[in-house]
C-alpha cells in the first residue's frame, strides 16, 4: 500500500541512435491529501484527523481497498491551524514577504500504516508514471513535513524520510527516544521530551509526599518509553510501585478489564498514568462499570488537557503537567469561518459539518440515505456548537502546530530572502531549496511570536515549561481545567516547580491524600522490610536495647549517645580545676606549717594531727578526680571506696583535735591528770580505730558486692548514661552513714568546747565546719536521688569538694593567715592569755 515505484527499461530506437530511459510507475493507489494548496515552496502535514480506521476483512482474492479513517474528529483543529498559520505567513510582509507557502495535508488516522504510506508520498509524489534517466529517485515534493501527533507514527515516518533529509517537525511526539540524533537526525519538535515530563511528575510526586502509587502506561513508544524514564526517577527518589500495567485502544477487552482490576484491588491512592488520550479513554469506561474507591490520578499531557476525559467524573481532582495555555490571535475566527465554498470543496470539512449537525449538504445524498438524513437547511450556527474543535479557550497543542509551522517558514526565510537596503527584505522564490539545506537552518531557528520563543537544542528539543493542571469541579458541576502550578526545566534546582493555587482533590477536599504502603515507623522502631514486597512495605520494630531511631520513619536503629562525666566538658574541666587546686592548698598550706613548724601556733595545733589532716584533705580533693572520665571496673570500685576512707581519716583527725582541745582545758583544773590518758599514742589510735571501721566496711562491699560499670538505658529514652553500679545500695549508705555519725559526733562535742579561751580554742571554726558538713551531706541524699545521669555524679563531687573546702578553709585559713601576714601575734604569750598551764604537744 505504499508508494513504491517499479522499473521498466524502455529502449527507443531512433534513426541516429538507441536510448535507454527509466520508467518508474507507482504501485498502489495514492491517498488524497485531506486539504493541499500549491505554493513556491509546500510544507507536508500530517495529523491524526480522524480517530479510527474502517477495519476490513482481507480474502487475499482481490486487491485489497484503500485504508478508510472512520469514527470522531481529533486533530482537526491541529490542520486547519496548519492552514492559518501558513496564510499569516503568506500574507506577512516581514515573513518570505512575496513568496507562496503551500501546503499538502494529511489524515493518518492514528494509524502506524497510513502514516507510512503518507511520507512515501511526501518523500516520492503521486505522479502514476514518470520516466528518469537511471534510476526512480526525485526530489521531494516537501520541504519539510509537520507532524505526527503519535511517537510511535512518529518514528515511522522517520525511518523514511530521514535518509532524503526531510525534516520533520512535531507537535505531539514527546517520547524521549526521538532525541537520539543518532537515529533521527531530521527530527524536531515544539513540544517538550518526554525526559522533562518524567522528572517534573517524579518531582511532583515527591513534593506531596506519596511514597505507594501505581502506574499505568500506553503500549506505545510514547507510553513505554515515557513511563520508563518516569520508573527510573522515581526508584532514584526512593518511591515504589505497587504495579506497572500497560494497555492500548486495540486491546481486547479482557486485557483492559485485567487492568482495571489491578487497579481495583491495589492498595495505593495514587495512579500515574503516562498513558495517550484513547487508550486512557477505553480505560476509564472500564473502571466505571464497577464502584471503586477513589483514587488520585497524576496524568501525563496527553491525556490530562484533553476535554472529551472530562466527562468520566472519577477522575476529579486530577493533576498533571500540561502544555501551556496560550492565544493565537484570530484562530478561532479563522476556525469559525467555515462557508458552504469552503465545506463542499474539503470532504473532511462536510463530513465533519453533517457530522456536528447531523444533516447533509448534499440534497441527493440525504434522499439515498433514506428519510431519516435531513438535509442542511442553512440554519445551522456553528457559533453554539460546543465541540473541541470551536473550543479555542485551552489552546496548547494548537499552539505547538502554529510555531512548527513558523519555525519551517523561518528555516526557508534564512534560505531565500536576504535584507538590502533600508531594511527592505527581498526573497527569490525561484530558488530552488532542498529539504536538506532546510534541515540545516532549522538547528538555528530563534525566534519568539506572540509572546511565545522557539528555538530548538542539539537534540531537536525546546526548552521544558510546562502548567500544572488540576481537574476541579466547578459551581456549576462541570470539570474545569485549572492551572495550579507551573515547572521550568531551565531554572536551577530548586526553583523548577512553583505552585501558585490551592488544589482540589479527588474527594473535593483540600486535604491531602495520603498514599503509603506502610504507616511511618515510630521513633524508637525501624523499618523491617516485607518479604517479597517493595521496600516501601515494611514493619516496624522496636529497636533494641542500646539503639535508637531519633525520627519518624527510619530505616534503622543507631547506637544511642553515651553520656557520661568527662574530663573535656565545661563541668568537668569546672570540677577537676577545682579538685586540683584543693589538693594545690592543701600542699601550699602543709609547706606552710613544716617551714613555722617551731612556730606557736603550729605547735599549740598539735603539728601532727595537723598534718595527717592536710594530707587527708589533699586526698578527699583528689577522689572527687575518680568520679570524673568513662566509668570502668576499677573506676567504680575505687571512687567510693577511696572517698570513704579518705573522709574518715579527715573527721578522725578534727575529732581527735576536738578532743585534745577538751582534755588540754581540763587539765588545768586542780587535781585533774586526764591528759595522760590522751596523749601522743592515744591520738594515733583513735584515729587509726575510726579510720580501720571505715577500712573494713569498703572491704566486705568490695568482696561480697562491688560496685561495678553499667549502661542505663531508662532513665533516658534516646541516650545511654555510663554510670556505676552500686553493687551493694546498703554498703553505699553504710559508709556515708559512718561518716555521718563520726561528724554528729565531731560537731557535738565542738559544740561543747566553744566557750573555752578564744585564742586557743579551735572549737568554734570545728563547730562552724561541721556543720556546714553536715548540710552539705543532708542535702546530698536529695539532690543525688532526684539528678538524672551525669548531674548524679556531678552533685556528688560538690558535695565532697564543698565538704572538704569548708574543712579546709575553716581550720587551716586563719592560722596561715596569721603566720604568714600576723606573725606578732604568732607568740606563746598571746596564746596564754587566760591560763597558764598551756599544754605543748
Amino acid at each position: 500500500t505504499s508508494n513504491i515505484y517499479t522499473l521498466y527499461w524502455h529502449t527507443m530506437i531512433g534513426t541516429d541512435s538507441v536510448s535507454d530511459s527509466v520508467q518508474c510507475r507507482l504501485q498502489g493507489t495514492p491517498r488524497p491529501p485531506a486539504f493541499s494548496k500549491d505554493g513556491d515552496f509546500v510544507i507536508g502535514g500530517v495529523f491524526s484527523i480522524h480517530y479510527n480506521m474502517h477495519t476490513v476483512e482481507h480474502k487475499f482474492t482481490s486487491i485489497p481497498e484503500p485504508l478508510k479513517c472512520t469514527e470522531r474528529f481529533v486533530s482537526l483543529r491541529f490542520s486547519r491551524a496548519m492552514i492559518f498559520a501558513i496564510e499569516e505567513i503568506n500574507n506577512s510582509s516581514q515573513l518570505l514577504p512575496g513568496v507562496k507557502i503551500g501546503y499538502e495535508i494529511h489524515d493518518a488516522c492514528c494509524s502506524v500504516p497510513v502514516a507510512v504510506k503518507v511520507a512515501f508520498q511526501l518523500a516520492n509524489g503521486v505522479d502514476p508514471v514518470f520516466e528518469t534517466g537511471e534510476e526512480c529517485s526525485r526530489s521531494a515534493t516537501v520541504t519539510a513535513i509537520v507532524g505526527e501527533s503519535g511517537s510511535t507514527p512518529s518514528i515511522s515516518m522517520l525511518r523514511i524520510i530521514s535518509p532524503f533529509g526531510i525534516p520533520q517537525v512535531s507537535h505531539f511526539a514527546t517520547c524521549a527516544c526521538l532525541s537520539d540524533k543518532k537515529q533521527f537526525p531530521t527530527f524536531f519538535r515544539t513540544i517538550p521530551s518526554d525526559q522533562y515530563q518524567a522528572a517534573a511528575l517524579v518531582h511532583l510526586i515527591r513534593h506531596f509526599g506519596w511514597i505507594w502509587i501505581g502506574a499505568v502506561r500506553s503500549d506505545s513508544d510514547y507510553g513505554n518509553s515515557g513511563m520508563a524514564a518516569f520508573l527510573r526517577a522515581a526508584h532514584e527518589e526512593g518511591i515504589c510501585v505497587e504495579y506497572s500495567e500497560a494497555l492500548s485502544r486495540t486491546d481486547p477487552r479482557s486485557k483492559v478489564k485485567r487492568v482495571a482490576d489491578v487497579i481495583h484491588s491495589s492498595t495505593s491512592r495514587v495512579v500515574v498514568a503516562f498513558a495517550a488520550s484513547g487508550d486512557m479513554k477505553i480505560l476509564l469506561e472500564e473502571l466505571q462499570r464497577l464502584p471503586t474507591s477513589p483514587r488520585q490520578w497524576i496524568g501525563s499531557e496527553a491525556w490530562v488537557t484533553d476535554p472529551e476525559i472530562k466527562r468520566f467524573g472519577l477522575c476529579a481532582g486530577a493533576i498533571g503537567f500540561g502544555i501551556q495555555r496560550s492565544i493565537i490571535p484570530g484562530l478561532r475566527d479563522f476556525l469559525l469561518d467555515l462557508s458552504p465554498q469552503k465545506l463542499s470543496s474539503s470532504p473532511v470539512l462536510t463530513e465533519f459539518w453533517e457530522g456536528a449537525f447531523g444533516c447533509r449538504l448534499d440534497q441527493e445524498t440525504a434522499q439515498r440515505e433514506g428519510a431519516l438524513e435531513k438535509v442542511c437547511d442553512g440554519s445551522e450556527d456553528i457559533q453554539q456548537l460546543r465541540v473541541p474543535y470551536t473550543d479555542t479557550s485551552q489552546l496548547r497543542i494548537t499552539n505547538m502546530v502554529y510555531k512548527a509551522v513558523y519555525a519551517i517558514a523561518h528555516a526557508i526565510h534564512s534560505l531565500v530572502c536576504e535584507e538590502i537596503f533600508n531594511s527592505t527584505v527581498h526573497c527569490d522564490r525561484n530558488l530552488s531549496v532542498k529539504p536538506k539545506q532546510v534541515l540545516e537552518k532549522l538547528r538555528n531557528v530563534n525566534f519568539s511570536r506572540n509572546g511565545y520563543h522557539v528555538s530548538f537544542d542539539d537534540n531537536g528539543d525546546p526548552v521544558a515549561n510546562y502548567e500544572l493542571i488540576n481537574w476541579q469541579v466547578a459551581e456549576s458541576g462541570q470539570i474545569e481545567f485549572v492551572a495550579v502550578g507551573y515547572y521550568d526545566a531551565s531554572l536551577p534546582i530548586g526553583m523548577k516547580f512553583r505552585m501558585e493555587k490551592e488544589i482540589t482533590w479527588f474527594d473535593n477536599s483540600t486535604q491531602l491524600p495520603v498514599s503509603v504502603c506502610s504507616e511511618s515507623c515510630h521513633p524508637g522502631t525501624r523499618k523491617a522490610v516485607q518479604k517479597g514486597k517493595p521496600v516501601c512495605c515494611y514493619n516496624c520494630v522496636p529497636c533494641p536495647e542500646g539503639e535508637i531511631s531519633n525520627t519518624t520513619g527510619e530505616d534503622r536503629c543507631v547506637l544511642k549517645p553515651v553520656e557520661f562525666l568527662s574530663f573535656h566538658e565545661v563541668l568537668g574541666i569546672i570540677l577537676t580545676t577545682c579538685s586540683l587546686g584543693g589538693a594545690f592548698l592543701a600542699i601550699a598550706v602543709a609547706i606552710v606549717f613544716y617551714c613555722h613548724r617551731a612556730s606557736a601556733i603550729v605547735r599549740a595545733n598539735n603539728s601532727e594531727l595537723s598534718f595527717l589532716l592536710l594530707f587527708s584533705l589533699t586526698l578527699c580533693f583528689l577522689c572527687s578526680l575518680t568520679f570524673i572520665g568513662r566509668p570502668s571496673e576499677w573506676s567504680c570500685m575505687l571512687r567510693h571506696t577511696m572517698f570513704g576512707i579518705t573522709f574518715v581519716l579527715c573527721i578522725s583527725c578534727v575529732l581527735g583535735k576536738t578532743i585534745l582541745v577538751l582534755m588540754a582545758f581540763r587539765a588545768t583544773l586542780p587535781g585533774n591528770n586526764v591528759m595522760k590518758w590522751f596523749g601522743p599514742a592515744q591520738q594515733r589510735l583513735t584515729v587509726v580505730s575510726f579510720t580501720f571501721v571505715q577500712a573494713l566496711i569498703c572491704t566486705l562491699w568490695l568482696i561480697l558486692s562491688p560496685p561495678f560499670p553499667i549502661q542505663n538505658l531508662t532513665t533516658y529514652k534516646e541516650r545511654i548514661i555510663l554510670e556505676c553500679d552500686l553493687g551493694s545500695v546498703g554498703a553505699f549508705w553504710g559508709v556515708l552513714g559512718y561518716i555521718g555519725v563520726l561528724a554528729v559526733l565531731c560537731f557535738v562535742l565542738a559544740f561543747l568546747a566553744r566557750k573555752l579561751p578564744d585564742n586557743f580554742n579551735d572549737a568554734k571554726f570545728i563547730t562552724f565546719s561541721m556543720l556546714i558538713f553536715c548540710a552539705v551531706w543532708i542535702t546530698f541524699i536529695p539532690a543525688y536521688v532526684s539528678s538524672p545521669g551525669k548531674f548524679t555524679v556531678a552533685v556528688e563531687i560538690f558535695a565532697i569538694l564543698a565538704s572538704s573546702f569548708s574543712l579546709f578553709s575553716l581550720l587551716f585559713i586563719p592560722k596561715c593567715f596569721i603566720i604568714l601576714f600576723r606573725p606578732k601575734q604568732n607568740t606563746k604569750k598571746n596564746l596564754m592569755v587566760k591560763t597558764s598551764n598551756v599544754i605543748r604537744f
